[in-house]
């Protein structure tokens, strides 16, 4: 039996039901709850985002949540500065002798807690930054393959900000950014529980979450954000919101606005399985009675 202390973690593909699992298990458990999702740290980007928060407010269930909100869309939050918050958080939900659930599904994240990766000690460069800023993230995507193919193919060809950060690493060390992410001594005890769905009944989901979104706001929410932040911002530039803002620059209709980010999401969602169908330490669910059973038999 191990001597660490459990930490669950909820993993999944986009709209496959991380919330609702998490928030069932963690009411059961005496749970609390830390955001893993890179998007979700940033403020006034609930409907965008997919947040939680919005679900957890209009819930008669009061479950604390973490590293939700906790950044400005103009803020940089790095990998380093995520693991750092995400452990001090487990550290102290452990003392209150309660469970601390990981939910999200940014890979990075959970592997940077569950490996207690040493992150590249390369300090953010803006004149390298700016430069990488003004290419597509298919010309970022392409560089990065040609020097880095693991980290190109760990991070995928839709994440701006990271691919920057890759290329940043490595022209600043010299060094792929993959090579320099070393695994450390265990912190916790671990168990991964990955939520399984059929692919096209996820990309329904997918897309009603989509329209969904728009009825919610998404389009009055990008317009508030444009008041106030640049739209080129790396936060700002991903799924949803460039698409709206394109729709909003005349760009393309709202039809095609909408389609565009149903299809970038589903991509998306199928760049989240194959990461995390990499580790084969993830327990892979079809619903809450089977994550249930896991939860109990790990924790007592």
């Amino acid at each position: 039996m191990s001597k660490l202390k459990p930490l669950i973690v909820i993993l999944g593909p986009t709209s496959s039901g991380k919330t609702e699992l998490s928030l069932k298990l963690a009411e059961r458990h005496n749970g609390e709850i830390i955001n893993a999702d890179s998007r979700q740290v940033y403020k006034n980007m609930p409907i965008g985002t997919g947040s939680p928060i919005l679900q957890i407010q209009n819930s008669i269930i009061s479950i604390p949540h973490y590293l939700f909100n906790i950044k400005n869309p103009n803020q940089k939050f790095s990998l380093s500065q995520y693991k750092k918050l995400a452990i001090e958080t487990i550290n102290n939900i452990h003392k209150q002798e309660r469970v601390p659930i990981v939910v999200g599904g940014t890979g990075l994240y959970i592997n940077s807690i569950v490996d207690n990766f040493e992150i590249p000690k390369a300090p953010p460069n803006k004149k390298i930054r700016e430069k990488l800023e003004k290419h597509t993230e298919h010309y970022l995507y392409k560089k990065l393959e040609k020097i880095d193919i693991k980290s190109a193919k760990t991070i995928g060809p839709n994440n701006k900000r990271k691919l920057i950060r890759a290329l940043e690493v490595y022209e600043i060390t010299g060094k792929p950014f993959s090579s320099q992410q070393i695994k450390g001594k265990l912190l916790f005890n671990v168990l991964q529980i990955g939520i399984k769905t059929d692919r096209e009944i996820l990309y329904k989901k997918i897309d009603k979450r989509v329209d969904k979104m728009i009825k919610q706001g998404l389009i009055e929410e990008t317009i508030n954000l444009s008041k106030k932040y640049n739209s080129n911002l790396p936060a700002l530039s991903g799924i949803g919101y460039f698409e709206i803002s394109s729709y909003l620059r005349n760009k393309m209709s709202l039809e095609e606005a909408i389609q565009k980010i149903k299809f970038r999401t589903h991509r998306y969602a199928r760049h989240q399985i194959t990461w995390f169908k990499r580790d084969k330490r993830i327990v892979w669910v079809e619903n809450y009675s089977e994550a249930k059973k896991l939860a109990n038999k790990f924790l007592k």
